[in-house]
């Protein structure tokens, strides 16, 4: 019955708690026995362990009577949400899904972006929002100032709940709130089966494996039955359907307004969109009088064959698609590893619909991929999962954004999309500059939440970082900026510079804006005369001569000497703008070798190979991993 079902979702800023509250709900519903709990449970990656953070969202059914329900059980559907802005867009798809959201907020801090963000998104999908206070146990615990801060927000202060994850304490009461204020899913049971994928996974078993959220109908699982998801077209007979509590357990079918999973035997994760709606496929009439088993006419029969005579399934409101804003390489260190970097590709593919990637070649490094992330954090994340889950260790270039090319003249040899505009994510893929019209670079509409004692480091460093300046408004002693700054500005040093200058209390939230106009140069990397293609970048031409002095001192002082000078150079076009030089151990070997014999260079240069792992030879020069992140490191 769905008036005893809850669906919700628990929102927070990064370490608010959110993942420690999971766990208490687990414990006091009996989902989990406390002999088999462990910290941060519906974390199941053990990059999420590590990092303290939530990546992937993932749901639970948990079992729970109130203490004032005269024994009545409800089925609460927890879907768990990331709390770090880069998986956002995990956030809006688990709050799709329900119909309720506890907004968890950490004493010791009080509001803060992410907080504010996810309020937003919560009150946009019009969901009930139950505000609550965690770490009240805290010595430094400023209950009653966030408190005040979540009034401002528009919570009567009867409706604040104050708990403490940790302990346990008053965590029944979340319970409570969830049971009387969270409205039960609407739904029509007798309706044609309609169900939004939220979240996939892959399963080489059964295949893709979706979770669902049933909105109208129900799912009764039979050999005979075919579904079909409405988008792609695509057609499954399910392999198996359950629930999660939170490990999948399989069950006979899924009713309205429930959560659950359909293991679809789809080896292609392309033909299972996330947002699309699942309903029956073939003859949708009949798989539903089959699967309410009605056997000879009624009234109350009647009434369902009345309202399937004219079946129309109209899918559900989907998601929008999560549009990679950050770029990069990578290599494989060794060549013959690129078959077996590949199939790792593809297969993170499959569980993350975010990440994007396809083959690339570089005369630097090889054969490699350009891969598409939603941010740092997440490209740090795929890394460390290609490493830990394949074994493979890749070498990562700088970072880049996605600009907007508009050429003076239409040429077949570059391709551009209906605006007129070409999309290029990388240096090595600039027209020749006398072609080129107008650039075009992407600008985040970003807000940053500070103590209001450093609002004027926050507005240096955003001038620094080329931002304009929007708004401030102050909530008590917290001040809230909103600034559009370029991505490019963003995605190298940005978050760690603002925590130095607000001695690490700030945070920060964004999303895109737009594309606006701008003057960019592309700035190759020469190294021993030769040019590195992989540390080419595009630079703000007025910051161009000072960028590429930047990166050749820092180069430098990170390409390991050798036994001959090694001249790093930055260019643009065939103008040198910028050299610095690493310094040999003792003369140059080979220097009064000049004509003859080659053999006798190559002698003496085959003495300096080292071999060693994450190095990529450029010419005679062995260049580390780290150089390639030093190209758009700044202070």
């Amino acid at each position: 019955m769905t008036d005893r079902i809850r669906n919700f979702s628990i929102v927070a800023h990064v370490d608010h708690g959110k993942s420690t509250l999971a766990d208490r709900m687990l414990e006091m519903t009996g989902t989990v026995a406390s002999r088999d709990m462990s910290a941060q449970l519906l974390d199941s990656n053990p990059i999420e362990r590590e990092r303290g953070i939530t990546i992937k969202l993932a749901p639970v059914r948990m079992p729970y009577r109130p203490q004032d329900s005269s024994g009545t059980q409800y089925i609460l559907n927890l879907i768990d949400t990331p709390g770090h802005v880069d998986f956002s867009y995990e956030v809006s798809r688990s709050l799709a899904a329900c119909e309720g959201a506890v907004l968890v907020v950490d004493a010791t801090q009080g509001v803060q972006a992410q907080t504010l963000a996810h309020l937003n998104q919560a009150r946009i999908h019009k969901l009930t929002v139950i505000p609550v206070i965690n770490k009240i146990d805290m010595p430094n615990a400023r209950i009653e100032e966030t408190a005040a801060e979540l009034t401002g927000l528009g919570f009567p202060e009867t409706e604040i709940l104050r708990i403490s994850a940790k302990t346990g304490e008053n965590v029944g009461q979340v319970l409570d709130a969830i049971v009387s204020r969270i409205p039960a899913p609407r739904g029509v049971p007798e309706a044609p089966l309609r169900a939004l994928v939220f979240s996939s996974q892959y399963d080489p078993h059964k295949g893709v494996v979706v979770f669902i959220r049933i909105v109208d109908g129900s799912l009764d699982h039979s050999p005979q039955m075919r579904l079909q998801f409405m988008f792609s077209g695509a057609e499954v007979s399910p392999v198996e359907v359950g629930y999660f509590t939170p490990k999948m357990v399989r069950g006979s079918g899924i009713g309205t307004g429930e959560v659950g999973y359909i293991a679809t035997g789809l080896k292609d994760i392309r033909f299972a969109k996330i947002g699309d709606t699942i309903t029956f496929g073939e003859n949708p009439k009949s798989q539903i009088l089959n699967s309410k088993q009605i056997q000879k006419p009624n009234h109350q029969n009647t009434k369902i064959m009345d309202r399937l005579n004219n079946i129309s399934v109209k899918p559900l409101p989907g998601y929008k698609e999560p549009k990679p804003m950050v770029f990069l390489g990578l290599f494989p260190v060794s060549a013959d590893e690129f078959t077996q970097s590949r199939e790792a590709m593809d297969k993170l593919r499959l569980s993350d619909s975010a990440f994007t990637f396809r083959p690339i070649s570089s005369l630097a490094l090889g054969n490699g991929f350009h891969c598409g992330f939603l941010g740092l954090l997440h490209a740090e994340v795929v890394q460390e999962r290609i490493f830990r889950e394949f074994g493979l260790t890749m070498i990562a270039t700088a970072p880049s954004v996605e600009y907007l090319i508009k050429l003076k003249t239409q040429s077949s040899k570059h391709k551009t999309e209906e605006d007129g505009f070409m999309h290029i994510q990388s240096a090595t893929e600039l027209p020749d500059p006398s072609l080129i019209e107008e650039v075009r670079e992407p600008v985040m509409e970003v807000k940053v939440y500070t103590p209001k004692r450093f609002v004027g480091a926050v507005m240096q460093l955003a001038q620094e970082k080329r931002g304009e300046y929007i708004d401030l408004v102050y909530h008590g002693e917290n001040a809230e900026f909103t600034y559009l700054i370029p991505l490019s500005e963003m995605i190298v040093d940005f978050f760690d510079r603002l925590k130095s200058v607000t001695e690490g209390y700030a945070s920060l939230d964004y999303e895109f804006f737009e594309y606006q106009p701008v003057e960019v140069a592309r700035i190759d990397i020469l190294v021993n005369r030769e040019k590195v293609d992989a540390f080419a970048f595009l630079a703000v031409r007025d910051q161009a001569v000072t960028r590429g002095r930047e990166i050749v001192e820092r180069l430098a002082g990170v390409i390991p000497r050798a036994q001959f000078g090694i001249p790093v150079q930055a260019a643009i076009g065939g103008t040198i703008i910028a050299r610095s030089d690493v310094r040999p151990f003792r003369k140059d070997v080979i220097q009064k070798l000049y004509g003859g014999d080659r053999t006798r260079k190559d002698k003496l240069l085959k003495k300096q190979k080292k071999g060693k792992a994450k190095m990529k030879r450029i010419g005679t020069v062995e260049i580390p991993q780290s150089a390639f992140f030093e190209v758009l490191k700044r202070d």
